[in-house]
């Protein structure tokens, strides 16, 4: 008799039966069956064929790097760690509308403009659909192949006749697998395809790269399990409302995870921006109160944002704390460092902090500049314009070392940046070029701040 059992498909936790409400992570109707590998006969192996089992120090390694492949989009081919991996499986996930299909449309004209030979398959538009979205973005190419199909069974012998070198699939949750019992888009069914898609990419050596949809809470809908089935993970972030995207590795076998490549979507296409400190800060005015521009680090490159800070009075009982682009709960620490390690409270105030341009940050170097932006908007003293923040505050109050101060000063000094507020244990060398104030805690940056009151840090 088969052994039926339960997964979670959020935590992954297996039960013998169905309930309506995992325990383990609180989620409600996310198990699914799940029936692994069929028992075999009592004392009998499920295997019919031994393994192979190699020493380790037997295995002969490669020192080659993996061969890539451009795709002359520089902010694409930086995401992917220096261009696409051969027989790599790529899955790419964001909000319906905010650029997926037509940053691939454009990247696989490039590759097959390229020597890539290239293969794009569509389960949601037909051809002359494609073929309208190229002609408005401007694409031409004789090299591109386009297909229209959501049967698994049908694509996989459509690539193994055409050996392509990629293979972009838009999108995984329209295929259809005729030996799974369930609905497309289906947990069951998105799984299967994406495990047969990318065993089909190792096999022969074929880059596949998955259009993923998200779920509201900005996941890709399905199981975790898939992320993990592919070599490399990225995400759109941006706002409809504005004008740029961003594409960020969350995960990658090849390249340095957090990698971000900035876009600009435009009405013929998504538009590389190949300067985006000075895009974020283009928008910038005077210097007002609660206005701090952090030097960060996103992957491998330093990036300015400008942090914006709100302090009003607060009718209410409990005061608004309302975030965009951080995490809330940064922003909760460094309020209550402030008050007491600074004895500046902000109770009975609402707070408003915002990361303009809408990009998330995640690195806890920023902690010194939301605290910085903080101080500027309840003392009312703004800060200086040429100068730049960073630092990771300690529930202490102390303010600690960041990694690659060097390369974050390099790019402030690039955009016309002269001063930079900074912990005192930070290793950099001598820049005579910028001036570099140092601060021990939290509550010596706080002193600076309230007791100048012409704009300027000093340093004491």
């Amino acid at each position: 008799m088969k052994k039926v059992l339960y997964k979670c498909n959020i935590c992954n936790t297996s039960y013998k039966k169905w309930a309506g409400k995992c325990e383990a992570c609180g989620s409600w109707n996310s198990l699914i069956e799940d029936n692994g590998l069929s028992m075999g006969p009592k004392g009998k192996t499920l295997g019919t064929q031994r393994g192979t089992i190699i020493p380790l120090n037997n295995i002969s390694i490669e020192e080659k790097a993996p061969q890539r492949t451009l795709s002359k989009i520089n902010e694409l081919d930086r995401v992917l760690g220096g261009g696409l991996v051969n027989a790599s499986a790529i899955l790419v996930g964001g909000d319906p509308g905010i650029g997926k299909s037509t940053l691939l449309l454009q990247a696989a004209v490039k590759f097959s403009q390229n020597g890539l030979k290239t293969i794009y398959i569509s389960g949601e538009e037909a051809e002359n659909q494609i073929r309208m979205r190229a002609q408005r973005l401007q694409l031409n190419s004789k090299t591109l192949k386009l297909g229209t199909e959501t049967n698994l069974r049908n694509i996989l012998t459509t690539l193994e006749a055409e050996q392509p070198g990629l293979a972009i699939i838009d999108s995984i949750q329209t295929l259809w697998a005729d030996n799974i019992e369930s609905v497309p888009g289906s947990i069951s069914q998105v799984r299967a395809a994406c495990h047969e898609l990318v065993l089909f990419a190792k096999k022969n050596n074929v880059a596949i790269i998955l259009v993923g949809h998200v779920t509201k809470d900005g996941q890709i809908a399905g199981p975790r399990v898939v992320e993990h089935m592919v070599d490399t993970v990225l995400y759109f972030e941006g706002d409809q409302e504005h004008q740029f995207r961003i594409i960020r590795s969350v995960k990658n076998r090849y390249g340095a995870a957090d990698e971000i490549g900035v876009f600009e979507m435009t009405g013929e296409g998504l538009i590389e921006v190949l300067n985006p400190s000075a895009f974020f800060l283009s928008e910038r005015e005077n210097p007002v109160p609660g206005s701090a521009v952090f030097a960060g680090i996103e992957g491998t490159r330093p990036l300015l944002v400008e942090i914006q800070a709100l302090v009003a009075p607060s009718t209410l009982a409990s005061p608004r704390r309302t975030v965009v682009g951080i995490d809330s709960n940064r922003l909760s620490m460094i309020l209550a460092v402030l008050e007491a390690r600074c004895n500046i409270s902000f109770s009975g105030m609402d707070v408003y902090l915002n990361v303009a341009g809408g990009l998330k940050i995640k690195e806890p170097a920023a902690d010194l500049a939301i605290a910085a932006a903080l101080l500027s908007a309840v003392n009312g003293v703004p800060i200086e314009k040429e100068t730049v923040i960073f630092g990771e505050i300690s529930l202490s109050g102390a303010l600690r070392a960041t990694a690659q101060a060097e390369l974050r000063l390099k790019e402030a000094q690039k955009l016309g940046f002269n001063f930079a507020l900074a912990p005192s244990l930070i290793k950099i060398k001598n820049n005579p070029q910028m001036k570099i104030i140092r601060y021990p805690n939290l509550n010596t940056f706080a002193s600076a701040q309230i007791e100048y009151k012409d704009t300027k840090f000093r340093e004491k």
